[in-house]
């Protein structure tokens, strides 16, 4: 038994996927990812959307596509969300200037956590200007995710949305890694990534949607608040985790020998 474990150990690499999950401490990780969500990259998309000339609903649109809410509870989390004239009415341009700051210190730790997933050194300070980037680039994401759903409908979303996602995952971690990593090498991370991000949102649909109803009457915003956290860990979870296995992936299964750097 002992030789047929061992066996399969080889030939499936299971235990260095778990063992590399704990020595990158994804769970802790990933729960940093989602307070820093909460505290640096909402305010900044707030404010986004509060300006969004298609006028699509502001980011309460935007948070309740994204967790594949629907009736009382996308109702119950839009309530806790300020209404877009009252956010550009009570931003100030400095005000806007530290939002902004904020969101790229959130994009910094998305970089240094695929940056521990390729076991590469920390970038230098004067590498901000990439995240700043890949910000940007995320905040058009979102936006495209929520106009997506206006114009396309079932699989047609479906497939829609796995490319644009794979496409800006596969080109956000070659970006944020200043290209260290060979494009090929970070394909299957992305691609985990996105089937991942899909698992998560039948899991929200199934679970967080009538759980934020039964928070909002039990425990009022703080019960809504605690959901969304919950949700955005799962998403930090599926980033660092899509990335961790994309790495595992190739170097056991599709190019064991070849090399991953440039």
């Amino acid at each position: 038994m002992r030789r047929t474990a061992l066996a399969l150990e080889r030939r499936f690499g299971a235990y260095a996927l778990v063992r590399r999950g704990r020595d990158l401490e994804l769970m802790h990780r990933s729960m940093g990812f989602a307070t820093l969500s909460l505290v640096t990259l909402a305010p900044l998309l707030i404010v986004v959307a509060a300006v969004d000339p298609l006028r699509e609903g502001g980011f309460a649109s935007w948070l309740v596509d994204g967790m594949g809410l629907s009736g009382r509870s996308a109702r119950a989390l839009t309530d806790i969300i300020s209404p877009p004239v009252r956010v550009i009415s009570t931003t100030s341009v400095w005000g806007g200037v530290l939002v902004a700051v904020f969101g790229v210190s959130f994009a910094g730790s998305v970089q240094n956590g695929y940056e521990r997933v390729w076991g590469l050194p920390p970038g230098p300070w004067h590498r901000v200007w990439r995240q700043a980037t890949w910000l940007a680039g995320l905040t058009a994401y979102l936006y495209q995710e929520v106009l997506n759903r206006q114009e396309f409908q079932g699989w047609e979303r479906v497939l829609v949305s796995a490319s644009t996602g794979a496409l800006f995952f596969w080109w956000g971690q070659h970006f944020l890694l200043g290209g260290q990593i060979r494009w090929r090498s970070l394909l299957p991370g992305a691609l985990a990534t996105m089937v991942g991000l899909g698992g998560l949102r039948v899991f929200s649909y199934l679970v967080f949607t009538p759980l934020i109803v039964d928070n909002a009457l039990s425990y009022g915003t703080v019960g809504i608040v605690l959901v969304v956290e919950s949700w955005l860990t799962g998403v930090g979870f599926v980033v660092y985790g899509g990335a961790m296995f994309g790495r595992w992936f190739c170097e056991h299964h599709w190019m064991p020998h070849g090399p991953h750097r440039r």
